[in-house]
């Protein structure tokens, strides 16, 4: 039986980034989408951005698509949430950094705890599996034509549904602390190259799921995959850090990079 790792106020939290984006608006699939294309303009290594809860107009992920654009990836974000995105009032208002909530009292815990209760359930259900994957799924076999492959880069949320697409729908995938997750189900038929990223702080991926996760994957002796584990990080850390913090903008960094060479060596 597959276990589900749920939500926390921690999916509530992180920091807006400075920064202007600087890709374009295009309808893709009858989904508005935040096109950011490498300099010479090459669809050959396409990466669709699976947004977290935030969507696909929080500054933070376009900037990101901006950076693999950058590095020779032409990256979409898709509207997976068509217009109902978790706004962005709610990413402060619970659950801050590691050292700032590690000072909170048990009153603000509580209030955390109670904002989360009313504001996730609801939108999980109206954006659930069966609603959402179709759209995934429908939006990769837009963009896949020939000569081009496909990689999908999931953040919290949509880490979920990068693993899924790595049951055969695109090329790699990559994942940076996947929420939602069923253990073993969504890992068992993985049958192309994926890439975890996960923070040893994460609320909704402790160590013993982390664990099992590796024993799933293990098992997969020819297929190539990795999971590293970033110190001192929480979940959101790859895409909602606060990059005044330096160890923070590093774990970012990081995670940036092992999914620019994951893909790099995948998609080529």
């Amino acid at each position: 039986m597959s276990t589900g790792v749920g939500m926390s106020e921690c999916c509530l939290s992180g920091k807006v980034h400075d920064g202007t984006p600087t890709g374009k608006v295009e309808t893709i699939d009858n989904l508005q989408t935040y096109v950011a294309a490498p300099e010479d303009g090459s669809k050959t290594k396409t990466i669709v951005f699976l947004v977290d809860i935030f969507g696909w107009e929080f500054k933070n992920v376009r900037l990101l698509a901006d950076n693999y654009a950058k590095a020779g990836f032409y990256c979409l974000v898709p509207d997976l949430h068509q217009g109902d995105s978790i706004p962005l009032a709610f990413l402060q208002s619970v659950e801050p950094p590691l050292n700032i909530r590690k000072q909170l009292t048990v009153f603000d815990k509580t209030k955390a705890t109670a904002t989360v209760g009313t504001t996730l359930p609801p939108w999980l259900i109206k954006h659930r599996e069966s609603i959402t994957k179709p759209l995934v799924d429908s939006f990769i076999n837009a963009v896949r034509v020939p000569g081009t492959k496909i990689g999908a880069l999931g953040f919290c949320w949509g880490g979920r549904y990068a693993i899924l697409a790595a049951h055969g729908d695109v090329d790699a995938a990559y994942a940076c602390h996947p929420s939602l997750v069923a253990i073993p189900g969504d890992f068992e038929p993985v049958a192309k190259p994926l890439s975890l990223a996960v923070g040893d702080s994460d609320s909704l991926l402790d160590n013993d799921t982390v664990g099992k996760i590796q024993d799933i994957m293990a098992k997969k002796t020819t297929l190539p995959h990795e999971l590293r584990i970033y110190e001192g990080q929480i979940h959101g850390f790859a895409l909602r850090s606060d990059w005044s913090s330096e160890t923070d903008r590093e774990a970012m960094d990081l995670a940036e990079n092992q999914g620019i060479e994951w893909f790099n060596k995948y998609l080529a």
